[in-house]
Order: structure tokens, then C-alpha cells, then sequence
């Protein structure tokens, strides 16, 4: 009698562990969904985002759009700003006068600099946010 309580028990831990990873694994997939059409209504708005791959404040704003099980930041309309060797900036930063990074700059003609909340880039875009 004492091996099937056992058996028993063993059977429900696992299916309450399985079934709890399920669940994380498809809320974590809807969110990812979620978060990489906002990356996508984005770029498609005309917003760009600069920044340096050394700047923390750049991964960090990256990493808002990132999930348990993926992420969406490689969707985001990111321009690469420093050269290689993190010692110097690119052209195509210094001719639009990019000083901080991150800095947004959106279709109609404002800039931000500095990590933006999802919710300001969602007003700033015009995007639903998830």
C-alpha cells in the first residue's frame, strides 16, 4: 500500500511540475508574440533607436522587449552607433548629431534620449501596446 501512495505522489509532483512549466512556457510565448508585433509597429512607424553595443542603458531598453523565451529586440529599428573597436562613432550617428545613447527619434521629427518606458514609445509610435 505504502509503494502506490509513493507512486502516487511521485505521478502528481511531476504532473503539477510539468504542467506549471506549460504554462509558463505559453504565457512567456504569447508575451514574446506580443511584444515583437510592438517591435515591428515600431520600425514601421519611422522610429529609429541609436546606441552603442558597450552601453548598458542600450540593453536594457533592448531587454524590455526580451522574454524568458525569447525576445524581440532584434525587431527593433537599432542603429549601430560605435565602431568596433568602442573607441569612436560611426558616420551615419555623427551626421545625425547622435551625442547620448540610447536616442530615439521618431517620424515626426522629436527626439529622446535615454531608456524609454514601453508605454512612452507606445504613445511616441502611435503602437498598441501589449
Amino acid at each position: 500500500m505504502e509503494k502506490k501512495l509513493t507512486w502516487a505522489i511521485v505521478i502528481v509532483v511531476v504532473l503539477v511540475v510539468v504542467g506549471g512549466f506549460y504554462w509558463l512556457w505559453t504565457g512567456e510565448q504569447a508575451k514574446a508574440a506580443k511584444l515583437e508585433t510592438f517591435a515591428i509597429c515600431i520600425k514601421n512607424s519611422g522610429a529609429e533607436m541609436y546606441g552603442a553595443f558597450w552601453c548598458p542603458h542600450c540593453q536594457n531598453q533592448k531587454a524590455m522587449f526580451n522574454t524568458l523565451f525569447g525576445g524581440a529586440a532584434d525587431k527593433l529599428p537599432y542603429i549601430e552607433c560605435s565602431t568596433p573597436d568602442a573607441n569612436g562613432q560611426l558616420d551615419v550617428c555623427k551626421a545625425k548629431g547622435i551625442k547620448t545613447y540610447p536616442t530615439w527619434k521618431f517620424a515626426d521629427g522629436s527626439t529622446n534620449e535615454g531608456e524609454m518606458p514601453l508605454q512612452m514609445l507606445a504613445d511616441k509610435t502611435a503602437c498598441p501596446l501589449p
